[in-house]
C-alpha cells in the first residue's frame, strides 16, 4: 500500500520545524529516522495531512557521554551510531546491551534511537530501558523548551505525553553507579523479530549481596511500570544463582505482571516467560554488579 496524500515539510532549522508543526497543529507527524512511522503510513494505520521530515536539520545527531552527567544523545542520533560508542559503553553500557537486541543492523543503521522512544511501542527495547534508567526526554516548540521525565512520559500504548506541536530533540539518561549492575534478556519466535517477552534489571550489590533491585518489562506489563523487587531480593548472592531467592522472585514476577495473548504467544506462556527471565536477567545484573569496571560490556544472550 501507499500512503496518503499529504504535504510533506522538510525544515532545515528546529525552529522552522517547530514552527511547521504549530501551524498544521494535530495534522502533523514528525519524521527523523522513519523505521517505525514510515511502516504505519504506508499500511494506512496513520494518515497525517503534513509529514515534517526533520532527517536534514544539521547538528542534530551529537552523543555526548560523561560519568557526572550521563548520556545525551540527539534526535537523529541512529541506533547503530549510540551502539559503536565506546564513551557510551562505559558510562552507560545498558545502552549498547539494549541497542544490539533492536531488529536488524540495517534498521539500527537507519532508525533513531529518540525516535524509538517516543513511539511508545510497549514491544521495543528503549523505552523500557528509559524507563528503568529514569531518563529524560528533552522537547521543543515555538513555547519553548520542557523536559519530560521517563515516569511521565508514556500514556498507553503508542501514546505518549508529547504535544501535538511539540518536537523530541535529545534524551538523556544517567551514567551507571558503582556497585550497580544492569542486563537485559530477551525471547523472540526468530531473530530480529518483537520480543515476546523481554527483561530489563538494574541491580545494586554491596559485599556480595543484593541490596536493591528494579526491573522493567517489553511486551508485558504497562508501558513504563518499573517494578520494585528489593524487599524480595535483598541479600540475594550475587554469586549464586541457587539462592533461593532469585526462584521467589521469579514467582512473584508471574504473579505481579500482566500478560496479554496475541497471535504470537497465549498470556500464560508469556506469563512463563516473565518468571524465568526475571531470575535470568536478575542474577545476570547482580553479577555485572561486582564485575571489574574494566569489563567488556556485557549481553546475557538473547534469542533475538
Amino acid at each position: 500500500m501507499k500512503p496518503s496524500p499529504l504535504t510533506y515539510h522538510r525544515p532545515r532549522s528546529i525552529d522552522e520545524a517547530c514552527g511547521i508543526l504549530a501551524g498544521v497543529a494535530h495534522e502533523g507527524k514528525v519524521l527523523a529516522g522513519g523505521q517505525s512511522l514510515i511502516p504505519l503510513l504506508s499500511m494506512r494505520l496513520a494518515a497525517p495531512a503534513h509529514l515534517v521530515d526533520i532527517g536534514s536539520i544539521p547538528c542534530l545527531d551529537a552523543i555526548s557521554a560523561s560519568p557526572e552527567l550521563g548520556v545525551t544523545f540527539d534526535a537523529l542520533t541512529t541506533h547503530a551510531a549510540l551502539e559503536s560508542d565506546s564513551t557510551v559503553a562505559q558510562v552507560q553500557p545498558l545502552l549498547g546491551r539494549a541497542l544490539r537486541l533492536v531488529a536488524h543492523p540495517t534498521i539500527r543503521n537507519r532508525g533513531t534511537t529518540v525516535g524509538s522512544i517516543v513511539h511508545a511501542d510497549p514491544s521495543a527495547e528503549m523505552p523500557a530501558v528509559l524507563s528503568l534508567l529514569g531518563g529524560t526526554l528533552t522537547v521543543r516548540s515555538v513555547r519553548g523548551v520542557r523536559q519530560i521525565p521517563a515516569a511521565e512520559l508514556f500514556a498507553g500504548p503508542l501514546e505518549s505525553t508529547l504535544e501535538a506541536d511539540e518536537i523530541a530533540t535529545s534524551v538523556t539518561v544517567p551514567a551507571a553507579r558503582p556497585g550497580t549492575g544492569t542486563a537485559i534478556d530477551e525471547i523472540a519466535r526468530r531473530h530480529g523479530d518483537y520480543a515476546l517477552v523481554g527483561v530489563v534489571a538494574q541491580v545494586e550489590v554491596e559485599d556480595g549481596a543484593v541490596t536493591s533491585a528494579r526491573m522493567t518489562y517489553v511486551s508485558a506489563g504497562e508501558l513504563g511500570q518499573v517494578v520494585d523487587y528489593t524487599d524480595i531480593l535483598r541479600g540475594a548472592s550475587a554469586h549464586d544463582e541457587r539462592d533461593p531467592l532469585w526462584q521467589q522472585v521469579a514467582e512473584k514476577a508471574r504473579e505481579t505482571v500482566e500478560t496479554e495473548a496475541d497471535i504470537h504467544a497465549t498470556d500464560r506462556y508469556r506469563s512463563q516467560l516473565v518468571a524465568a527471565l526475571t531470575g535470568r536477567v536478575g542474577f545476570a545484573a547482580a553479577q555485572d554488579a561486582i564485575r571489574d569496571d574494566t569489563r567488556v560490556p556485557m549481553h546475557t544472550g538473547g534469542s533475538r
